[in-house]
């Protein structure tokens, strides 16, 4: 594990949240499941800046890889999962079946993806794509550009499917809540 990773273990680990919601996870196993983006990038952000670990955290994206595209399966994992972490706002989605609802909600058609890894690859930022995952006693990271931006505060567009309005509207929101990001225009 390199020293980012430890980091961030360390990091997650003082969130009573995320711990509690990675231990709901483990008990209920959906395959290949993370969870993920701004919980976590908001946790190290936190740390840094000297906030508590949990400040302005909205949710908490639970990602997953089901060939059972159903959205009726996917309620069953939301409704499990909520069982264990009632107090938790959550977003449990089935990476496998976004192509089905994303051009409804963000008017871009996208290609199905083969991997809950390849839909981590294409989400907002190269700091907010990540995902961790415990299973017993191992952690996991997947966090395809690195560590580096989201130790450093920085805000970069990972434009593989994201819009640059979307992309300012999040980085403006973000700013108000932690001033101290570096974000990198979209037309750097």
């Amino acid at each position: 594990m390199s020293n980012l990773q430890t980091e961030l273990y360390s990091i997650v680990n003082k969130s009573t949240k995320i711990m509690c919601i990675l231990q709901a996870i483990q008990k209920i196993q959906p395959p290949n499941w993370y969870l993920g983006a701004g919980c976590i990038a908001q946790s190290v952000w936190n740390h840094i800046c000297n906030c508590d670990v949990e400040y302005a955290i909205k949710d908490y994206d639970i990602v997953y890889f089901d060939k059972d595209i159903s959205a009726e399966k996917e309620q069953q994992y939301t409704h499990k999962i909520r069982e264990y972490i009632p107090q938790l706002e959550i977003d449990v989605t089935n990476q496998a079946r976004v192509h089905c609802w994303y051009e409804k909600t963000f008017g871009k058609r996208i290609e199905p993806y083969h991997s809950v890894e390849q839909a981590i690859q294409s989400w907002p930022t190269t700091a907010t794509a990540i995902g961790i995952r415990q299973v017993q006693d191992k952690f996991d990271v997947y966090a395809p550009f690195g560590l580096d931006d989201l130790f450093s505060l920085t805000v970069r567009a990972n434009k593989s499917i994201i819009t640059q309005d979307i992309y300012e509207n999040k980085t403006i929101r973000w700013q108000q809540k932690w001033p101290q990001l570096n974000i990198i225009p979209w037309n750097s």
